[in-house]
């Protein structure tokens, strides 16, 4: 462990940010190693009288939403705050392949892969499997030298944090005091198939919703498709602005405020076409802001392999979506005048490596993995069958990233899960409402 920075900010939380050198591939110990960065947060004043000096704080880990995303740092608001209040420490982990924790993009990978095929098994190694291992080697790095009883701590996870832990409870339980989830509770399947079948559901039902709360939209969006379609635009970064990219901003209504902000960016374009008869360099600069696959490509490539056990993902989402011609603007022509077209949720599809600037180097990559059957195991029914870890989950009944129903399947799999179910809060309701999140998840109120 590199501790590399330490301070004391102005709401009396001690900041020390460090790195530790992990394999790479933990069946092989000895061979390559990355670094994983985490930040941990010590509330000053929060310690035991006798005790101040050595932070003996318990620590509870956040894993991120994703895959593929880092963590900012916190500061002391919002469910940070709430948290702490709760008398925890945090560390607030990069997982590995984003911020700080040898991040992957097409320039960062290691110059001894020559072939895509050696790439495309590099990434392999960034799945929650490797993830959880990280966490393993950093809870016996930190919390080691403690007795025994006293060296588990407490994992929350969200969205695709709470993914890998229901992992880790699968095959390292022994690390862990309890799990929290936040609209975490994974599809406990082999494949992404039938978890994109349940999905578009709800994806429909919030374009149903949008479309209800702006009709307008209808036809500006039928508009803006067509003026795409007839014209090849650049985003500032070089991207391509294709009707396709114009309809992943969909990903954002299962948000709270996404219904409202795509509103706004249809409602900008919409007035330059009929301002200026063309996209103006700030909406272009606002969709590409509003898409984040640049910046974050491990998402891009693997969201579809965080469901493999065993299974090729054969660009699952692309062949759902292909039976509902609503999600398609080059079949605008069959649908009635009043009849919208559908944006797309949270999917990745192939010609999302033709569009976006730094996705485009990792194409043959993103192939190579979409035809891949290879992967490991993820979950193990039996042993959650048994998990005798305390488990408490905020699950969202009108979740659009994390279905219900599969939701439900896998709390009863899990022994010793206790939820409480909201249809007051979104995918972000740990963001949008900390507080009583938090305290919610802390069991001071508890629904069976």
């Amino acid at each position: 462990m590199e501790e590399t920075d330490s301070y004391i900010n102005k709401e009396g939380i001690k900041v020390v940010d460090r790195f530790f050198t992990v394999p790479l591939d933990y069946s092989n110990p000895d061979g390559v190693k990355i670094r994983v960065f985490a930040r941990n947060l010590v509330p000053i004043g929060k310690e035991s009288g006798e005790a101040k000096e050595k932070n003996d704080l318990p620590f509870l880990v956040f894993l991120q939403g994703g895959p593929g995303f880092e963590v900012e740092l916190q500061s002391n608001s919002g469910f940070a705050k709430e948290i702490h209040e709760q008398g925890y420490q945090t560390l607030w982990l990069d997982q590995r392949g984003t911020g700080l924790s040898t991040a992957i993009s097409y320039e960062t990978l290691p110059s001894h892969l020559t072939t895509d095929e050696e790439k495309a098994q590099y990434f392999k190694f960034f799945r929650a499997d490797s993830i959880v291992n990280d966490c393993e080697a950093i809870r016996k790095c930190l919390l080691g030298h403690l007795p025994e009883d006293q060296q588990k701590w407490s994992i929350l996870g969200q969205s695709f944090g709470g993914f890998c832990a229901i992992t880790y409870l699968s095959f390292r339980p022994e690390g862990l005091k309890e799990v929290f989830t936040t609209g975490g509770l994974a599809p406990l399947v082999d494949g992404p198939d039938p978890v994109y079948e349940a999905l578009i559901a709800r994806v429909i039902k919030r374009n149903k919703i949008y479309y209800q709360k702006f009709p307008k939209d209808i036809k500006r969006v039928k508009e803006i498709l067509a003026y795409l379609s007839k014209n090849e635009l650049l985003l500032p970064n070089g991207g391509r602005l294709t009707p396709n990219r114009w309809l992943q901003l969909g990903i954002a209504f299962g948000m709270h405020g996404g219904i409202d902000a795509v509103h706004q960016l249809v409602f900008r374009a919409s007035t330059d076409l009929e301002m200026f008869g063309r996209l103006s360099y700030k909406t272009l600069q606002k969709v590409q802001y509003s898409q984040s696959l640049d910046g974050n490509p491990l998402y891009a490539v693997l969201h579809e392999p965080i469901y493999c056990q065993g299974t090729a993902p054969n660009w699952s989402a692309s062949r759902a979506l292909a039976k509902h011609p609503q999600f398609h603007w080059n079949k605008v022509d069959q649908l009635g005048e009043g009849e919208p077209v559908y944006f797309a949720g949270e999917m990745i599809f192939p010609d999302m490596f033709d569009d976006y600037s730094n996705l485009r180097p990792l194409k043959s990559i993103a192939e190579i993995l979409a035809r891949d059957s290879t992967w490991g195991p993820l979950y193990d029914l039996e042993q959650l069958a048994r998990n005798e870890v305390k488990v408490s989950a905020v699950t969202y009944m009108e979740d659009m990233y994390v279905d219900f129903n599969f939701a439900q399947d896998t709390a009863a799999k899990i022994k010793n899960t206790e939820q409480y179910i909201t249809n007051q809060l979104f995918h972000n309701g740990l963001t949008r409402d900390s507080k009583d999140v938090v305290v919610i998840l802390n069991g001071v109120v508890r629904y069976k």
